[in-house]
C-alpha cells in the first residue's frame, strides 16, 4: 500500500452555483496480479471489498482492515468477468461477459459453479443484481436480454429487449422489487416484470440521450449518467417520466459513468472524459 499526498477534489453542486473543496488522502493498494484490470468492486455482509480481475481471469479479494488480497482463478478461459454482487450468505456471484455464463464462487472452498441458459442461447452477461427475495438478476450487453436465474434451482430465464441493439446496461431494483434498467444503445429506460418477463421502455425526451448507469435514490426514484450528452438525469419509475436532468460542470464532453447515492440522497458521480477521472457530487 502507497498513502498518496493530500490533494482536493471539487465536488460540485449540481443545481447549485457554489463549488465545495475537499481535501483528502488516497491510498493506493497494489493488486497481486499486474494489469488485472480491477473492476465493479463490491462489498460483501463480511466487510470484505471483492473485485473482478478482468485482465486477469480472476476474482479478487480485499481486506480493508490489514490490506490484504487473495485472488480466485476461474476455472474457463477468458471468461471475462465483469460484474459481481454477493448473496447474503457471502457467495460471490458474478457475470462472464466473454465465457457467457453466470458464476457463483464459495469463497469458504473456492468452489465456482457455473450457470447457462439451459437451451443453448448465447449470452453475454453484463451487470448483476439481487431482487428481495433473493433472485439474481442480469443485463446482457450485446445479445439484448434482461435474465434472470433463481440460485435455488439454478433456472436461467431470458427476455429480449423490444428494441434492437438496445444495449442492456445497469440494472437496479427498485422498491417494489420490479428491476429497472439503462438501455445504453438508445435513449431508453426499462423495467421487467418479474412475474411475467415483459419489458416496458420510457423514452427520454432527448433522442440523443444514452443513460448507462443506473443509481437508486432513497426516496425510491431513479438517477442515471448520460454518457453520450454529459448529462445527469432524475427518473420517476412510478410516474414513468424524467423530473430534471443537468449538465455536467465537465461539459458535453465529460461522459458521466459510474453513480451511487448517499442515505441522504445526494448522487456521487464519477465522469471520465476530457482525459479525467474524478466524482462530482449533485444535490437534488
Amino acid at each position: 500500500m502507497r498513502a498518496l499526498p493530500f490533494f482536493t477534489l471539487a465536488a460540485t453542486l449540481v443545481g447549485f452555483v457554489t463549488v465545495g473543496v475537499l481535501n483528502v488522502e488516497i491510498h493506493e493498494y497494489e493488486v497481486p496480479t499486474p494489469k488485472s484490470r480491477p473492476h465493479d468492486p463490491a462489498v460483501a455482509p463480511d466487510g470484505m471489498l471483492w473485485y473482478t480481475g478482468q485482465g486477469a481471469n480472476k476474482l479478487g479479494r480485499f481486506d480493508p482492515k490489514n490490506g490484504e488480497f487473495k485472488e480466485y482463478p476461474l476455472k474457463i478461459p477468458n471468461s471475462g468477468p465483469h460484474g459481481l454482487v454477493a448473496d447474503k450468505d457471502g457467495n460471490i456471484w458474478f457475470t462472464a461477459i466473454s465465457g457467457g455464463y453466470v458464476g457463483k464462487l464459495n469463497p469458504k472452498n473456492g468452489e465456482i459453479a457455473e450457470y447457462r441458459p439451459a437451451d443453448g442461447t448465447e449470452i453475454d452477461p453484463h451487470t448483476p443484481v439481487f431482487d428481495q427475495n433473493g433472485v439474481l438478476w442480469f443485463t446482457n450487453q450485446e445479445t439484448n436480454y434482461i435474465g434472470r436465474l433463481d440460485p435455488k434451482t439454478g433456472k436461467m430465464t431470458l427476455s429480449k429487449s423490444p428494441t434492437p441493439h438496445a444495449v442492456p446496461y445497469g440494472i437496479v431494483i427498485l422498491q417494489n422489487n420490479t428491476p429497472f434498467f439503462c438501455e445504453f444503445g438508445t435513449n431508453k429506460l426499462a423495467s421487467i416484470d418479474p412475474s411475467t418477463m415483459k419489458i416496458r421502455e420510457y423514452s427520454l425526451p432527448e433522442a440523443g440521450a444514452r443513460p448507462r448507469r443506473i443509481a437508486l435514490a432513497p426516496d425510491g426514484t431513479i438517477y442515471s449518467t448520460d454518457f453520450a450528452r454529459g448529462y445527469l438525469g432524475h427518473f420517476d419509475p412510478s410516474g414513468g417520466k424524467l423530473l430534471k436532468e443537468w449538465l455536467s460542470p465537465g461539459g458535453s464532453e465529460s461522459e458521466p459513468y459510474g453513480i451511487a447515492i448517499t442515505n441522504d440522497g445526494q448522487g456521487l458521480v464519477q465522469r471520465i472524459g476530457r482525459d479525467t477521472q474524478y466524482p462530482g457530487q449533485v444535490r437534488s
